[in-house]
């Protein structure tokens, strides 16, 4: 398994896991838009933000997607700076997904173990998530690997 930065050949894969969690989508069949793309761009100019890839790639291939290489999971940081945790970055972890045929497989474990391991080695003083209140085996999940349920979260739809 390879965990590393996205690149734009991957956009239609990570499009079709937040698509639909539920099932596999074939990326060929998910419509990449200009608006996902200025996204993905802005994303991967910003130096505080990160869209990661878990593949199941050759370590050897170099960097960037492979010829046949499938992406298994995929996940956003964000590293939003303050004055709190003594003024060290805050990772915040955002569309966490992994292929639903290869749940059950550890590999969102994986996933996330490396995202903190990113964070930590840049200084973080915390990492942080947010999770749909109806999606049970999520909060186990990440209970289960070390994350307290500590905050309410508020959202606005604009």
């Amino acid at each position: 398994m390879i965990f590393r930065p996205a690149t734009r050949q991957d956009l239609p894969a990570v499009l079709a896991l937040l698509a639909d969690e539920d099932r596999v989508l074939d990326p060929a069949s998910v419509a990449v838009g200009e608006a996902h793309e200025r996204a993905f761009d802005a994303i991967a100019s910003d130096a505080r933000n990160e869209m990661l890839v878990l593949t199941d790639g050759d370590p050897d291939a170099g960097a960037g997607a492979a010829p046949g290489e499938v992406v298994l999971g995929c996940l956003q940081l964000t590293y939003v700076p303050g004055l709190g945790q003594g003024g060290r970055e805050r990772a915040l972890v955002e569309a966490v997904r992994v292929r639903a045929d290869r749940r059950g497989e550890g590999l969102g474990a994986e996933l996330m173990r490396a995202a903190v391991e990113r964070a930590r080695g840049r200084g973080c003083g915390l990492v942080q998530l947010t999770s749909n209140k109806q999606r049970g085996a999520a909060h186990r999940f990440y209970e289960r690997l070390g994350f307290a349920r500590s905050h309410e979260g508020f959202k606005l739809h604009l």
